[in-house]
């Protein structure tokens, strides 16, 4: 029996599970060394990987922390967003992109989404108001979203925005947010997913391409007069408790002291989690994404033409996707008879999922009014969307027995 990230697996009975990380002897060995080398917590592992994660992503600073979902809060404190604050985010997104809203007891506002599950821009364009302090695009599948047209759009209601404190002051728009947690290593307009937005949040999560187990970080995107190298001192401050100095910066003869400038959070990544991630940059665009890409490819063969499917938008003039999920959707079939697919599935031995129940349909956000009816897009798409198994040690057979475990569960479930 194993953990895969997602599902716990008997292995003597499943043919091809959905998505378990990549654990090899090189991670292993990446972890040992991290764990012999007496630095565990923030150190310079850390510090490695958050450089090499800025060049690969083409931006000045990138900070690595404990996961998206903390990375991403820490920014919308950052930019001073709060009570009476809007914040706008597709309903076809993981309940994360919206719950940090909460957090910070900001209202999120939901927008529907297009053909290709990202966030509608017309949508986007009616939901602005001047209460709209930030605009989260989510990334889906690993297809990024128009983060180029999202970042136009908010400039053009430049007029109509009303700031809150200085740092909203400095940029005087609403911030543009990437939810990149899908997309590490996609690229739009010619460049890698993180060098689009103003600041672009990255998940590491298990399940991801690229995995630290739990982990995430924000790239900085911002324009003048903004400074990166001050934003990534502020965030590391803001991620230890409002400490002054992380561990790393004590290690230096006599540097014992530090201060607390303020009552921050406790969300740092730690060398363990940067070990890992090291080892997996270090091999993403030239065997990761290389394999990810041939096992999506595959599938498109199987799938395309057939009418009884749509497949998803790999890439298209502007864009690439990282090959994070394959969502592929039931032409002609109910949320029902998609979930009774599914359930044929796994009696096929083959595990599938489905990204995502729009936040409309889940109970914590039905009780704060918002209505799936409102959402005709997102609704259409989830309920005929069944995630099919990417993941590197996926053989090209496994990926021939999905297919034929699909087909023949939509044959018997729609007669067709």
């Amino acid at each position: 029996t194993t953990f895969d990230g997602l599902y716990k697996i008997d292995k003597t009975t499943a043919q091809c599970t959905f998505s378990p990380p990549r654990i090899d002897d090189q991670v292993v060995q990446a972890v040992s060394d991290a764990l012999r080398s007496g630095w565990i917590t923030t150190g310079p592992r850390t510090k490695e990987f958050e450089r090499k994660l800025a060049a690969y992503c083409g931006v000045p600073r990138v900070i690595a922390l404990n996961s998206w979902t903390n990375a991403c809060e820490l920014v919308l404190r950052w930019y001073g967003i709060g009570p009476g604050d809007e914040v706008i985010v597709p309903s076809y997104t993981y309940c994360a992109s919206a719950n940090i809203v909460l957090h910070v007891g900001a209202r999120p506002v939901l927008v529907d989404v297009a053909d290709d599950f990202t966030m509608d821009l017309e949508a986007l364009r009616r939901a602005i108001t001047p209460r709209a302090k930030c605009i989260i695009p989510v990334d889906i599948g690993g297809l990024p979203a128009a983060q180029d047209a999202v970042m136009r759009i908010a400039e053009e209601q430049r007029g109509i925005f009303t700031a809150r404190g200085d740092v909203q002051a400095q940029l005087g728009r609403a911030l543009v947010l990437s939810d990149a947690a899908h997309s590490f290593g996609a690229t739009l307009l010619g460049r890698k997913v993180g060098a689009q937005a103003d600041i672009t949040g990255f998940s590491f999560h298990a399940v991801k391409n690229l995995t630290t187990a739990e982990g995430g970080a924000l790239a900085f995107n911002l324009p003048a007069p903004f400074d990166a190298d001050a934003l990534y001192a502020l965030f590391n401050t803001m991620s230890l408790h409002g400490q002054s100095k992380d561990a790393l910066a004590k290690t230096k003869p006599g540097a014992w002291r530090y201060d607390v400038e303020f009552p921050g959070w406790k969300c740092n990544m730690t060398d363990l989690q940067a070990a890992i991630g090291l080892v997996e940059l270090d091999r993403y665009d030239a065997d990761t994404l290389v394999r990810r890409k041939a096992i999506c490819e595959r599938y498109h063969a199987a799938f395309s033409g057939d009418p009884r499917f749509l497949v998803p938008t790999l890439r298209d003039d502007l864009r690439e996707s990282s090959y994070h999920l394959y969502m592929l959707r039931l032409t002609a079939a109910s949320e029902p008879q998609r979930d009774a697919v599914i359930e044929a599935i796994a009696q096929r031995a083959v595990s599938v999922n489905v990204h995502f129940q729009p936040l409309p349909l889940l109970t914590a956000y039905k009780r704060l009014g918002y209505r799936i009816e409102d959402h005709p897009n997102a609704y259409r798409h989830y309920a005929r969307e069944i995630s099919l198994p990417v993941y590197y040690d996926l053989s090209d057979a496994q990926v021939d027995t999905v297919v034929e475990a699909v087909r023949a569960s939509v044959a018997e479930v729609l007669g067709a």
